[in-house]
């Protein structure tokens, strides 16, 4: 396939349309060649680039990470850049990863103290309410 319009482009990688126009209008997708009657043509390089894109956010990093791999990816050699870039996002996973587990084990909390009724209010509405009722930071 040498050039096709957006709406293939969409339906070979799954990206909705609006998306794959956002992404050319913040510069991490090259625009594409228009024909005369000003449709858009994308090429095997488009798709390459958008996959990338797709596969980053799938990963969990934001545009401007995307950004800054598809930056490196330009440049030749590339040393650890990239790898300093996926360890901060890394220890940013980690992180929320930790917070989550914390919230989990303090819904947890909420749920037990509540179904043993040992109040006659409700524990997650009071728990709520008031921090201090918790057992785990959150």
């Amino acid at each position: 396939m040498k050039n096709f319009p957006i709406g293939k482009l969409s339906e070979i990688t799954g990206c909705k349309i609006p998306t794959i126009r956002y992404y050319e209008d913040e510069g991490l997708l090259q625009r594409p060649y228009r024909t005369e009657g000003n449709q858009r043509r994308y090429n095997s390089e488009h798709l390459k680039r958008l996959k990338f894109i797709m596969h980053s956010k799938g990963l969990g990093f934001t545009l401007g990470e995307v950004r800054e791999l598809i930056g490196l990816s330009k440049n030749e050699p590339v040393g650890h850049e990239a790898d300093l870039i996926v360890e901060k996002h890394l220890q940013s996973v980690e992180l929320k990863i930790a917070r989550l587990q914390s919230l989990s084990k303090e819904l947890k909390n909420m749920l037990d103290a509540c179904s043993e009724g040992e109040t006659d209010g409700c524990m997650v509405l009071e728990a709520i309410f008031d921090h201090s009722l918790c057992q785990n930071e959150h």
